[in-house]
């Protein structure tokens, strides 16, 4: 019984607590809805970049967020209250990360397309090789065959 008055007492709380939650202010500085989209695809694509290839970053001086920020000329703080905003009101941010998620697929798609265009490149060229090596070691055969040479076995 004590249990179940004490499960209830929490409940209680958590939806007293959550009830005073009013939305955020608008910040004066507020991130446009566009810009708050390419911003996190950039901080996406960076953050995928250091998880493949950490110290290349590090060796380049590049902090992902700094650079992010410093690229859209946005601080810290702004970043901050504009994503408080927009995160509260979550059809909206939904509708950010959604943006954000077609651009990473669309982009993905390209590079794939690419990455092909170039394996099909270096597969031609591979086989051209191997066919030129092939045609000059049937020459050099014909060659030795027609000056009768019969190699060192003689």
């Amino acid at each position: 019984m004590l249990k179940n008055l004490s499960i209830v007492l929490v409940l209680g709380l958590l939806v007293i607590a959550c009830d005073g939650m009013d939305k955020p202010k608008k910040p004066d500085n507020l991130i446009s809805k566009a810009q708050m989209s390419d911003l996190l695809f950039d901080i996406y694509v960076v953050n995928a970049a250091k998880g493949i290839n950490r110290k290349t970053l590090e060796k380049n001086g590049i902090v992902p967020r700094e650079y992010v920020l410093e690229k859209h000329n946005i601080d810290s703080s702004q970043f901050a209250e504009s994503n408080a905003y927009y995160s509260y009101d979550t059809d909206v941010y939904k509708a950010i990360v959604e943006q954000v998620k077609e651009r990473i697929e669309k982009e993905k798609k390209e590079y794939e397309n690419i990455r092909s265009e170039e394996n099909k490149k270096t597969k031609t060229r591979t086989d051209s090789l191997k066919k030129n090596a092939k045609r000059r070691k049937d020459s050099i055969k014909k060659i030795i065959d027609s000056i009768g040479f019969k190699g060192l076995s003689s």
